[in-house]
């Protein structure tokens, strides 16, 4: 994490909580509108990806409140938290006594945001740089919080998690979105999580937690 970066981070964010999640402060957009400003002149000069980062999306937290729930299904396993984000779902499965985690994201700014969220929650969360699709599975469960929002996104990663779903547990947490398939999926958990208008067009979303099959 680079310096510019965690500041940039902290100029623009503040230490803050999802109300279903107030176990796990996060560094958060509190208003939409100046994070986005404030990352497309990020982005101009660093190009860097939209600040997907700055929010607590609804498919992570209802993962996170399920995994602190149920700590014992994430207990000593080693996790992936793909698409991480903020790392709320990653910092949930750390506080819950995973063996490992890991926090997969393609945005540097997102990796600086998790590390942050780490540190501020006291826990210890790998987050290896670039692209992990495609890798071999090194991991006993890979959590998958709202993934499948566009669809060159959806047929980029689901043949891998599939493959992934061969050997390993792997849990998506969707709130609705269009692109998520209509196979293979079995579900195990809902929850109604509270959102932003200015970020979805409800203020609450349904979510359905599944478990992928072959």
């Amino acid at each position: 994490m680079t310096a510019d970066a965690a500041a940039f981070i902290r100029a623009n964010t503040v230490l803050t909580a999802s109300p279903m999640v107030p176990e796990i402060p996060l560094w958060l957009a509190t208003e939409i509108t100046p994070i986005w400003q404030a990352t497309e002149d990020w982005m101009a000069e660093n190009n860097v990806a939209p600040p997907f980062w700055a929010f607590a999306w609804p498919g992570s937290v209802a993962m996170a409140r399920h995994i602190l729930d149920n700590p014992g299904l994430v207990a000593g396993r080693r996790v992936l938290d793909f698409a991480a984000g903020c790392g709320l779902a990653a910092i949930a499965c750390a506080k819950a006594g995973a063996l490992t985690v890991e926090a997969a994201e393609i945005d540097p700014l997102a990796i600086a945001a998790t590390n942050l969220n780490a540190a501020a929650n006291g826990v210890v969360i790998l987050a290896p740089p670039g692209d992990i699709v495609g890798a071999a599975c090194r991991w006993d469960l890979i959590l998958c919080g709202d993934v499948c929002y566009e669809a060159p996104m959806t047929g980029h990663i689901m043949p891998w998690l599939h493959r992934m779903a061969e050997t390993a547990e792997v849990w998506i947490a969707d709130p609705g979105r269009n692109y998520l398939p209509s196979d293979g999926l079995r579900p195990f958990g809902q929850y109604t999580v509270p959102t932003s208008l200015e970020l979805e067009d409800r203020p609450e979303r349904m979510v359905a937690l599944y478990r992928l099959t072959n």
